[in-house]
């Protein structure tokens, strides 16, 4: 039987295909033109995200190599208001279905694969407005899905809601392998584990236990 991920990729490799969520609206319009994918780690624990692919609910395909990276940074446990990268290239038109990527984590030395289902839920947190901080009287949106990347290949999904704490997507399916589980990220990876960790990385996780937190 294939995997998920191999069924997943092959989906992507056609380009556009219909949606396959049985939970996809039949048409959910959304009141903004772009959202944004951003990225998160612990401090002095880096990550590297090294290609995504993303599946949105018309059944579009999209493929990301150039893609802003993880900034963070939490100490012990994810902050209720995290830190995280740019995201100049990490956007998208259409609402999210599936998102499958690789990413390398520097402190187990590990290229791992992550596939994310997002749900009706996700949807309606991401179109629905509420009031905007900056501008009283005017609406705004979480446009911004934050993914936190730890130690032991642990992955958090959040909207970010700016100026409140952000919003846990519980009910987003989170699936990571790794090792010979590798399917589209076999043989993907940005690092050279074998150079080991960087002197920030070295001094912070000095006198700690591994994983560093609770993720």
């Amino acid at each position: 039987m294939k995997s998920i991920a191999r069924i997943i990729s092959i989906l992507f490799l056609l380009g556009s295909v219909n949606a396959c969520a049985s939970e996809q609206p039949d048409s959910l319009k959304t009141p903004w033109d772009k959202w944004y994918f951003a990225f998160t780690t612990p401090k002095a624990l880096p990550a590297q995200v090294t290609l995504l692919k993303l599946l949105d609910v018309e059944g579009y395909a999209s493929t990301y190599r150039t893609i802003d990276q993880p900034q963070g940074i939490s100490v012990g446990k994810w902050s209720e208001r995290n830190s995280a990268g740019n995201t100049q290239f990490n956007k998208a038109d259409r609402l999210p279905q599936i998102m499958i990527f690789c990413w390398d984590s520097i402190i187990d030395k590990k290229v791992y694969q992550s596939t994310l289902f997002f749900t009706q839920d996700t949807w309606s947190k991401m179109t629905t407005p509420y009031p905007d901080v900056l501008e009283p009287g005017k609406n705004a949106y979480r446009q911004t899905v934050l993914i936190g990347l730890a130690p032991e290949g642990k992955v958090r999904v959040w909207l970010r809601q700016y100026g409140h704490s952000d919003i846990p997507l519980n009910d987003t399916k989170i699936k990571t392998v790794s090792g010979k589980d590798l399917d589209m990220c076999k043989g993907v990876t940005g690092s050279d584990f074998s150079y080991g960790y960087g002197n920030t990385t070295k001094e912070f996780i000095k006198g700690k236990k591994y994983p560093y937190g609770s993720w």
